[in-house]
Protein backbone atom coordinates (compact mmCIF):
# COMPACT_ATOMS: atom_id res chain seq x y z
CA UNK A 1 0.00 0.00 0.00
CA UNK A 2 2.90 2.33 0.91
CA UNK A 3 5.40 1.10 -1.78
CA UNK A 4 4.21 4.38 -4.03
CA UNK A 5 4.93 6.57 -1.02
CA UNK A 6 8.07 5.35 -0.69
CA UNK A 7 9.01 5.89 -4.53
CA UNK A 8 8.05 8.97 -4.27
CA UNK A 9 9.99 10.69 -1.09
CA UNK A 10 12.21 12.88 -2.14
CA UNK A 11 15.94 12.73 -1.30
CA UNK A 12 15.16 8.90 0.00
CA UNK A 13 18.88 8.41 -0.57
CA UNK A 14 20.67 10.05 1.86
CA UNK A 15 23.68 11.69 0.16
CA UNK A 16 26.28 13.51 2.03
CA UNK A 17 29.03 15.41 0.23
CA UNK A 18 28.72 12.46 -2.70
CA UNK A 19 29.01 9.57 -0.44
CA UNK A 20 25.89 7.87 1.69
CA UNK A 21 25.11 8.76 4.80
CA UNK A 22 26.58 6.70 7.43
CA UNK A 23 23.95 7.46 10.04
CA UNK A 24 20.38 6.70 11.38
CA UNK A 25 18.29 8.44 8.39
CA UNK A 26 14.43 8.52 9.88
CA UNK A 27 11.60 8.85 7.14
CA UNK A 28 9.63 12.13 7.86
CA UNK A 29 6.23 12.79 5.96
CA UNK A 30 6.35 16.89 5.18
CA UNK A 31 4.04 19.34 3.44
CA UNK A 32 4.76 19.90 0.33
CA UNK A 33 5.15 23.99 1.08
CA UNK A 34 8.37 23.14 3.61
CA UNK A 35 10.65 21.65 0.40
CA UNK A 36 12.97 24.11 0.07
CA UNK A 37 13.30 24.71 3.68
CA UNK A 38 13.75 21.67 4.42
CA UNK A 39 16.39 20.63 1.59
CA UNK A 40 18.38 23.76 3.47
CA UNK A 41 17.64 22.10 6.86
CA UNK A 42 18.78 18.60 6.09
CA UNK A 43 21.90 19.56 5.33
CA UNK A 44 22.61 21.34 8.44
CA UNK A 45 21.32 18.64 10.04
CA UNK A 46 22.88 15.96 8.80
CA UNK A 47 26.12 18.40 9.44
CA UNK A 48 25.48 19.24 13.18
CA UNK A 49 23.82 16.15 14.39
CA UNK A 50 25.15 13.12 11.90
CA UNK A 51 21.52 12.45 11.18
CA UNK A 52 20.32 12.33 7.15
CA UNK A 53 16.52 13.05 7.57
CA UNK A 54 14.41 10.99 4.73
CA UNK A 55 11.46 13.53 3.74
CA UNK A 56 8.16 12.70 1.68
CA UNK A 57 6.81 15.00 0.88
CA UNK A 58 2.78 15.66 0.38
CA UNK A 59 -0.49 17.76 1.53
CA UNK A 60 -0.88 17.45 5.02
CA UNK A 61 -4.20 15.63 5.19
CA UNK A 62 -2.74 13.07 2.71
CA UNK A 63 0.16 12.17 4.83
CA UNK A 64 -1.96 11.78 7.96
CA UNK A 65 -3.85 9.74 6.54
CA UNK A 66 -1.22 7.32 5.63
CA UNK A 67 0.46 7.22 9.06
CA UNK A 68 -2.95 6.30 10.24
CA UNK A 69 -3.35 3.39 8.16
CA UNK A 70 0.46 2.85 9.22
CA UNK A 71 2.58 4.55 6.96
CA UNK A 72 6.09 4.32 8.60
CA UNK A 73 6.44 7.47 8.92
CA UNK A 74 8.72 8.80 12.38
CA UNK A 75 7.35 12.26 12.21
CA UNK A 76 4.73 14.44 10.70
CA UNK A 77 5.36 18.46 9.23
CA UNK A 78 2.00 19.45 8.65
CA UNK A 79 0.92 22.88 6.87
CA UNK A 80 -2.14 22.83 9.39
CA UNK A 81 -2.95 22.15 13.17
CA UNK A 82 -6.20 19.92 12.76
CA UNK A 83 -3.92 16.66 10.50
CA UNK A 84 -1.63 16.62 14.25
CA UNK A 85 -4.89 17.05 16.34
CA UNK A 86 -6.51 13.82 14.55
CA UNK A 87 -4.10 11.95 14.96
CA UNK A 88 -2.99 13.10 18.39
CA UNK A 89 -6.59 11.97 19.57
CA UNK A 90 -6.37 8.81 17.20
CA UNK A 91 -3.48 7.72 19.61
CA UNK A 92 -0.90 7.53 16.68
CA UNK A 93 1.90 10.19 17.92
CA UNK A 94 3.79 10.61 20.95
CA UNK A 95 2.07 13.63 21.84
CA UNK A 96 0.10 16.76 20.32
CA UNK A 97 2.96 18.12 18.97
CA UNK A 98 4.35 22.24 18.42
CA UNK A 99 3.38 24.60 16.07
CA UNK A 100 6.84 25.77 14.64
CA UNK A 101 6.20 28.33 11.77
CA UNK A 102 3.03 30.17 10.03
CA UNK A 103 3.10 30.18 6.33
CA UNK A 104 1.47 32.92 4.08
CA UNK A 105 -0.56 32.83 1.30
CA UNK A 106 0.47 34.64 -1.77
CA UNK A 107 -0.84 35.46 -5.47
CA UNK A 108 1.23 34.69 -8.39
CA UNK A 109 1.77 35.39 -11.85
CA UNK A 110 4.02 34.10 -14.61
CA UNK A 111 5.30 37.52 -16.67
CA UNK A 112 2.75 38.29 -19.55
CA UNK A 113 0.15 36.85 -17.91
CA UNK A 114 -2.78 39.16 -17.61
CA UNK A 115 -3.25 39.39 -13.83
CA UNK A 116 -0.70 41.80 -12.10
CA UNK A 117 -0.16 40.16 -8.73
CA UNK A 118 0.93 43.90 -7.20
CA UNK A 119 -3.06 44.61 -7.96
CA UNK A 120 -4.00 42.20 -5.74
CA UNK A 121 -7.04 39.41 -5.69
CA UNK A 122 -9.07 42.23 -6.26
CA UNK A 123 -7.35 42.68 -9.85
CA UNK A 124 -9.07 38.92 -10.70
CA UNK A 125 -12.99 40.68 -10.74
CA UNK A 126 -12.37 42.94 -14.07
CA UNK A 127 -10.41 39.85 -15.85
CA UNK A 128 -13.35 37.62 -15.11
CA UNK A 129 -15.90 40.17 -16.29
CA UNK A 130 -13.60 40.20 -19.88
CA UNK A 131 -13.67 36.71 -19.83
CA UNK A 132 -9.37 36.84 -19.43
CA UNK A 133 -8.84 34.29 -16.86
CA UNK A 134 -8.62 30.88 -18.82
CA UNK A 135 -6.99 28.31 -15.73
CA UNK A 136 -6.28 29.69 -12.19
CA UNK A 137 -4.25 26.93 -9.50
CA UNK A 138 -4.80 26.56 -6.49
CA UNK A 139 -4.18 22.87 -3.98
CA UNK A 140 -7.41 20.72 -3.56
CA UNK A 141 -9.26 22.89 -0.10
CA UNK A 142 -10.17 19.20 0.79
CA UNK A 143 -6.48 17.87 1.98
CA UNK A 144 -4.33 21.03 1.42
CA UNK A 145 -4.20 23.97 4.09
CA UNK A 146 -3.16 26.36 1.41
CA UNK A 147 -5.88 25.25 -0.78
CA UNK A 148 -8.37 25.93 2.08
CA UNK A 149 -7.20 28.88 2.99
CA UNK A 150 -7.32 30.23 -0.81
CA UNK A 151 -10.80 29.03 -0.94
CA UNK A 152 -11.41 30.88 1.77
CA UNK A 153 -9.90 34.24 0.45
CA UNK A 154 -11.76 33.91 -2.36
CA UNK A 155 -15.34 33.79 -1.54
CA UNK A 156 -14.57 36.35 1.60
CA UNK A 157 -13.87 38.85 -1.51
CA UNK A 158 -16.90 37.17 -3.55
CA UNK A 159 -14.85 36.02 -6.29
CA UNK A 160 -15.27 32.00 -5.37
CA UNK A 161 -18.05 31.73 -7.63
CA UNK A 162 -17.18 33.44 -10.47
CA UNK A 163 -13.38 31.68 -10.65
CA UNK A 164 -15.00 27.91 -9.87
CA UNK A 165 -15.01 26.80 -13.15
CA UNK A 166 -11.98 27.98 -13.82
CA UNK A 167 -9.93 26.29 -11.43
CA UNK A 168 -7.56 23.44 -11.59
CA UNK A 169 -6.28 21.60 -8.61
CA UNK A 170 -3.01 20.73 -7.35
CA UNK A 171 -2.52 17.31 -5.16
CA UNK A 172 -0.50 19.47 -2.76
CA UNK A 173 0.39 23.20 -2.98
CA UNK A 174 3.69 22.18 -5.03
CA UNK A 175 1.61 20.70 -7.89
CA UNK A 176 -0.59 23.88 -7.42
CA UNK A 177 2.62 25.93 -8.28
CA UNK A 178 3.68 23.43 -11.39
CA UNK A 179 0.25 24.23 -12.68
CA UNK A 180 0.46 27.87 -12.32
CA UNK A 181 3.41 28.22 -14.56
CA UNK A 182 1.97 26.19 -16.69
CA UNK A 183 1.14 27.95 -20.63
CA UNK A 184 -2.45 29.53 -20.55
CA UNK A 185 -2.75 30.04 -16.74
CA UNK A 186 -3.52 33.25 -15.53
CA UNK A 187 -1.96 32.42 -12.18
CA UNK A 188 -2.61 30.70 -8.90
CA UNK A 189 -2.68 31.21 -4.99
CA UNK A 190 0.66 29.70 -3.39
CA UNK A 191 2.28 29.26 -0.55
CA UNK A 192 5.08 31.71 -0.07
CA UNK A 193 7.69 29.52 1.02
CA UNK A 194 7.29 27.58 -2.85
CA UNK A 195 6.81 31.16 -4.36
CA UNK A 196 10.65 31.98 -3.14
CA UNK A 197 12.37 29.67 -4.83
CA UNK A 198 14.37 30.01 -7.72
CA UNK A 199 12.21 28.32 -9.93
CA UNK A 200 9.24 30.89 -9.44
CA UNK A 201 11.23 33.45 -8.99
CA UNK A 202 12.85 33.49 -12.05
CA UNK A 203 9.61 33.10 -13.94
CA UNK A 204 7.12 35.26 -11.94
CA UNK A 205 5.90 38.05 -9.75
CA UNK A 206 4.22 37.95 -6.51
CA UNK A 207 2.42 39.52 -3.65
CA UNK A 208 1.24 38.37 -0.20
CA UNK A 209 -2.31 37.81 0.59
CA UNK A 210 -3.86 39.51 3.44
CA UNK A 211 -4.14 37.35 6.23
CA UNK A 212 -7.07 38.76 7.28
CA UNK A 213 -8.44 36.98 4.41
CA UNK A 214 -7.99 33.75 5.90
CA UNK A 215 -6.85 31.50 8.81
CA UNK A 216 -3.90 31.30 10.06
CA UNK A 217 -1.28 28.63 8.14
CA UNK A 218 -0.15 27.64 11.75
CA UNK A 219 2.42 24.61 11.02
CA UNK A 220 2.75 22.26 13.56
CA UNK A 221 5.00 18.82 13.81
CA UNK A 222 4.79 16.01 15.60
CA UNK A 223 6.21 12.51 16.54
CA UNK A 224 4.70 8.89 15.78
CA UNK A 225 4.49 6.44 18.27
CA UNK A 226 7.25 4.47 17.01
CA UNK A 227 9.68 7.37 15.79
CA UNK A 228 13.21 6.60 17.04
CA UNK A 229 15.87 8.31 18.98
CA UNK A 230 17.01 10.07 15.25
CA UNK A 231 13.29 11.34 14.71
CA UNK A 232 13.55 12.93 18.33
CA UNK A 233 16.57 14.65 17.62
CA UNK A 234 15.65 15.57 14.20
CA UNK A 235 12.18 17.08 16.38
CA UNK A 236 14.39 19.52 18.49
CA UNK A 237 16.79 20.86 15.66
CA UNK A 238 13.69 21.99 14.02
CA UNK A 239 12.50 23.60 16.98
CA UNK A 240 15.58 25.52 17.44
CA UNK A 241 16.45 29.22 16.58
CA UNK A 242 18.75 27.94 13.84
CA UNK A 243 15.51 25.85 12.29
CA UNK A 244 13.60 29.19 12.78
CA UNK A 245 16.23 31.35 10.94
CA UNK A 246 15.97 28.65 8.28
CA UNK A 247 12.48 28.76 7.98
CA UNK A 248 12.33 32.65 8.08
CA UNK A 249 14.53 32.59 4.42
CA UNK A 250 11.60 30.94 3.27
CA UNK A 251 8.87 33.08 3.80
CA UNK A 252 7.69 31.32 7.24
CA UNK A 253 7.33 33.12 10.33
CA UNK A 254 7.80 32.24 13.76
CA UNK A 255 5.24 30.99 15.76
Amino acid sequence: MFRRVLLMAFGSAPWLGGQVAAGPTPLIAAAASLQPALQEAAALIAAETGIAPRFAYGASANLARQIAQGAPFEMLLAADEISIQKLAEAGQLRDAGHVFAVGRLALFAVRGSALDPAAGLEALRPLLAAGRVQRFAIANPEIAPYGRAAEEALRRLGLWEALRPRLVFGENIAQAAQFAMMEGATGGLIALSLVLSPALKARGDFSLVPDVLHGPLRHRLALTKPASDAAVRVQAWLLSPPAAAVFARHGLEAP
